[in-house]
Formats: C-alpha cells, sequence, structure tokens
C-alpha cells in the first residue's frame, strides 16, 4: 500500500494528538496480560480491570489458574460478557502452558495463537505490551479509524493489519495502535461519531461522504 503524504501526516497528528496513549488493561506480568486480554473480548477494559482485580489475587499464575474448578472461575468473571467460554479457554490455556511451555507466555505470535482464546489481536497486544515488541494489534476500534481515515482501505482485520504495517513506521507500530484506539473510543465512535471534535475531518474518507448542510 502507498504511503501518501496525506497519510504521513495522519500519522504525525495521532502521534501528537494522543502522546500519552498507553495499554488500558492493568497487569504486572505477561501472564496477567494474556489472561486480561482474552478477557476483553466485548467487553470494555474498565469491566475487566474490576474483575481482573480480584483474580489476580488467586490467580495470577498458570499454577494458581488451574487450582481454582469451573464454577468458582464463572463466578469471579460471571460480570463480563461470555465469560462461559472465557472461563474454559483460561483453565485450557494455562494449562497448556503449564505442560508446553515451561508456565511461560510464549513471545511470537506463531506460538500464542495456538492457545485456546487468543487470535491475532490478542496475540499482538501481548506482543507489544508485555515484550515490548513492534506489533499493530487490530480491535474494532483499530478497524474502524483506520479504515474511515484512510490509512488502510480493506473489508477485514488481517488485511487492515498487514495495510497498517506498511504504512506505518515498525518503530510506530505499539504506539499507533494505541492512538487509534484512543481516537476511536474517545472521538471517531462507531455510531454518531463526534466530527465537530475532529482534528481529522479534512483528512477523513467518512467525513466526505457524509450529507453536509445547506
Amino acid at each position: 500500500m502507498r504511503v501518501t503524504k496525506t497519510k504521513r501526516k495522519i500519522i504525525e497528528l495521532l502521534k501528537e494528538e494522543y502522546w500519552d496513549a498507553k495499554a488500558q488493561l492493568d497487569f504486572s506480568n505477561p501472564y496477567e496480560l494474556l489472561v486480561a486480554t482474552i478477557l476483553s473480548a466485548q467487553t470494555t477494559d474498565i469491566q475487566v480491570n474490576k474483575v481482573t482485580k480480584d483474580l489476580f489475587l488467586v490467580g495470577n499464575t498458570p499454577e494458581k489458574m488451574i487450582l481454582m474448578t469451573v464454577e468458582e472461575l464463572e463466578n469471579k468473571i460471571k460480570s463480563i460478557g461470555l465469560y462461559k467460554n472465557k472461563t474454559k479457554n483460561l483453565l485450557s490455556m494455562s494449562k497448556i502452558l503449564i505442560d508446553e511451555f515451561n508456565s511461560m507466555v510464549p513471545e511470537t505470535l506463531e506460538e500464542l495463537i495456538t492457545l485456546p482464546g487468543v487470535g491475532r489481536k490478542t496475540a499482538n497486544v501481548v506482543i507489544s505490551n508485555a515484550f515490548n515488541k513492534p506489533a499493530i494489534a487490530v480491535d474494532t476500534h483499530v478497524f474502524r479509524v483506520s479504515n474511515r481515515l484512510g490509512l488502510a482501505d480493506a473489508n477485514n482485520v488481517l488485511a487492515t493489519e498487514k495495510q497498517l504495517m506498511q504504512v506505518i513506521e515498525r518503530a510506530d507500530w505499539s504506539m499507533l495502535h494505541h492512538c487509534l484506539i484512543y481516537h476511536g473510543r474517545r472521538v471517531c465512535k462507531a455510531r454518531n461519531p463526534l466530527c465537530s471534535s475532529c482534528s481529522f475531518t479534512d483528512k477523513c474518507k467518512y467525513y466526505k461522504k457524509l450529507p453536509k448542510k445547506i
């Protein structure tokens, strides 16, 4: 995908506007981040942090996690969406980490996505935030904002990820991931985006297609 002056300008403006962008999930080790990210699917980071504050007191390692029964773990995370399936994935994932990875969270995407409940987005979040390696995790915010602004032109998350990797400098992958999330949460919302408060309307494909008031 061609890197145009407009795309470079959007990237620089995002970095300036959201210079303090960072991960919103609370964690103190790679395993905690992996668990929190699995839990975050279709749930807000705020709600996940409320749940993990208690959960990590008794389950912040694979060994501690598998000591819990299905019922016990479900009770700890039942305030978030898809909790039954997430309980199953967390227990299976923890057992695999113990049996196949010496209880250590793997650092490569190829290994991470073999774990239950872990797709490319979750793997890239862990790679970026737990291991400080460049990665772009495409969630709903990153997908929406990057395609609206024209940084990507894709109809699925994988194509969006690959296009963003071409457009954004490798050293900025992780930061831009957070910048796009911040902009999506605060301004470029899925429904009723706050275009009047947006710094990118003159470059935004979505805004340019909106009917203009006379």
